[in-house]
């Protein structure tokens, strides 16, 4: 099981009152929210091996050159992520909870955590589930990757395959990317082809496959591209020439081997009964530590 460990964290604060607070006062709500959360995951789907995927560079510079409107609206005044000041701080207790409980956390320099999961995701040989609320990663489904979209929360988590893909979206997964370059994507500041909505790009997507290959199709004047889309594809050919890469999860993330292994014990049992009680969340601790030894006996 591979997580996106913002995704959950920044659901996890919103979800619950910032009126959750440690008993020396500060809340934990995301923190209580995430261990909660990752039990529900862990209880649900039973893996034996688990990632917590970090966001070591939110916004990476090679994307924001591509497309400059990548995130763009997300950024705070200093140029730093827009986070919530009650949030920013219980990140790196959430992190030092983790590490004493003996999850392993995965993360690396100019790398968003999809481009994490989608290195450790496509290395491996077993079969892996992505936990995800980008719908980028549906691009990574396969007969052995399962992506778990957390769009609509983890209580209504749609589980996604080859086959779930093509039935929502009407292109193969492979492609969604491809797919939401052309419709245009608000929550990752991608603008899109004008003119170009949901049914147009499935129907070019189904047809032709990737954007290089569509836009290759307009330039051609192949017989089977659509009249009425021809102009737009070719008037926005400068956005749809980088903007794949720009959306495509790198599988080329250079990360070292890891112990993923869901731990039988905490790996600092004496830190982590120090943090559980100077945080107040020894219940969701222990509801985790549950759920892990539940799935390791199954």
């Amino acid at each position: 099981m591979l997580v996106d460990a913002a995704n959950l964290y920044f659901r996890a604060f919103y979800a619950l009152p910032e009126s959750i607070t440690a008993p020396g006062g500060g809340p934990v709500n995301a923190i209580r929210g995430y261990l909660d959360m990752t039990a529900a995951l862990i209880e649900r789907r039973r893996p034996t091996r688990h990632v917590a995927c970090l966001d070591l560079d939110w916004r990476p510079a090679f994307r924001v050159a591509l497309v400059p409107s990548y995130k763009a609206h997300r950024v705070a005044k200093d140029g730093t992520e827009d986070v919530p000041a009650t949030l920013a701080p219980q990140v790196p207790l959430l992190l030092e909870v983790l590490r004493a409980l003996g999850l392993a956390t995965a993360g690396a320099a100019g790398f968003e955590a999809d481009d994490v999961m989608a290195t450790l995701a496509v290395r491996d040989s077993e079969p892996v589930a992505v936990v995800s609320g980008d719908r980028d990663m549906l691009a990574l489904a396969t007969a052995r990757i399962t992506v778990l979209y957390t769009g609509k929360g983890i209580a209504k988590l749609e589980a996604m395959g080859p086959a779930e893909v093509q039935a929502k979206y009407g292109v193969p997964a492979e492609f969604y990317p491809d797919f939401a370059v052309l419709r245009g994507d608000p929550s990752d500041g991608l603008p899109g082809v004008p003119g170009i909505g949901d049914k147009t790009a499935a129907a070019l997507v189904s047809r032709f496959g990737a954007i290089e290959s569509i836009v290759t199709a307009a330039e051609t004047g192949d017989a089977g591209f659509p009249a009425g889309s021809k102009a737009k594809v070719l008037a926005a050919r400068e956005y749809l020439v980088v903007a794949p890469a720009a959306v495509r999860g790198r599988t080329d993330v250079p990360i070292p081997e890891l112990d993923d292994a869901l731990p039988a014990q905490a790996a600092d049992v004496d830190g982590l009964a120090e943090l559980a009680g100077l945080l107040g969340i020894e219940n969701s601790v222990t509801r985790l530590q549950t759920a892990i030894a539940r799935a390791l006996a199954s």
